[in-house]
């Protein structure tokens, strides 16, 4: 058999070029600052200062990734970051399965009164003051705990895991391995689980961003210095212009220091997107199929 190709009609090419052209001007304005930021991190102090900098690298350098990895306090919040993150997701990914889980479950009664109470708390909340003084009054402040327990569950990602576990993993299954005396824990360990990759992916990637971004939380609960994450020491230096005497080396003059301030903001904006621009390829083949989850049924 042979196949027929549609031909395009006038209109038709016409508004394909369109959107060519519209998404290539999309993607520049997208990919231009990223690419710029990349080459000013790795450009001299003077040809970032100067404006020379527009597309490549101008009198390259690692003046900037010098100065930032010889700072203690990048150094301890880059570490500190990764164990906020790790941990966090950690934490994120054993309450969402374990609130997912039963509120998939047909013979799980009161779950449409328990699922009313979990988005309830999606649109309303007690406030800023109210969760702060019950953080305190766990003693959580200025303890690692605030930036992992605030933030140990979110609603719409266990919403997104129950319809997953709805719509995957079938009810006779669960009906079979009740039969055989499977408990309902090794059920969940050895069955759904290992079924779940992809979704599991997903939500662990989105709270995984999160945490690695996470700044206010640490801003509101944190005194001590060496708890702070990744994100407030890049704060303190881009919106407070708070620099090191450590990060300045042998600078001396102001426009030293103005120029190795700008290297710094460039060099921790990279040195804070690499690792999850590194992690996202290993997940993007889980991503699609996981934010399409209840999209298709059938």
């Amino acid at each position: 058999m042979h196949s027929k190709t549609i031909k395009e009609s006038g209109s038709d090419r016409l508004f394909t070029i369109f959107n060519y052209v519209m998404l290539s001007i999309v993607l520049i304005i997208v990919l231009y600052p990223l690419i710029y930021v990349v080459s000013a991190s790795f450009s001299s102090s003077s040809a970032v200062l100067s404006g020379r900098v527009w597309l490549w690298p101008v009198e390259p350098t690692l003046e900037g990734y010098k100065a930032v990895f010889k700072n203690t306090m990048v150094t301890k919040g880059f570490m500190n970051t990764v164990f906020y993150t790790v941990a966090g997701t950690a934490i994120n990914l054993i309450f969402t399965v374990m609130a997912a889980y039963p509120l998939s479950r047909k013979d799980f009664k009161g779950r449409n009164f328990f699922m009313l109470l979990f988005v309830f708390t999606m649109l309303f909340n007690g406030g800023l003051i109210p969760t702060y003084l019950i953080v305190k009054d766990l003693h959580m402040i200025d303890t690692v705990w605030a930036m992992l327990i605030p933030a140990a569950l979110s609603v719409w990602n266990v919403i997104i895991m129950r319809t997953y576990f709805q719509t995957t993993i079938p009810n006779e299954l669960l009906e079979a391995s009740q039969l055989d005396g499977c408990t309902d824990f090794r059920f969940l360990k050895s069955i759904v689980l290992p079924l779940s990759g992809p979704i599991l992916a997903v939500i662990a990637l989105f709270y995984a961003v999160g945490h690695w971004n996470q700044y206010f939380n640490a801003m509101i609960y944190l005194k001590q210095a060496d708890l702070y994450p990744l994100q407030l020491v890049l704060r303190d230096i881009l919106v407070q212009n708070e620099v090191n005497i450590e990060m300045l080396g042998d600078a001396k003059t102001a426009a030293a220091r103005q120029g190795l301030r700008e290297l710094l903001k460039y060099a921790l904006i990279v040195v804070t997107s690499v690792p999850l621009l590194i992690v996202y390829p290993f997940l993007q083949k889980f991503f699609v199929k996981g934010v399409m989850i209840g999209s298709i049924k059938g």
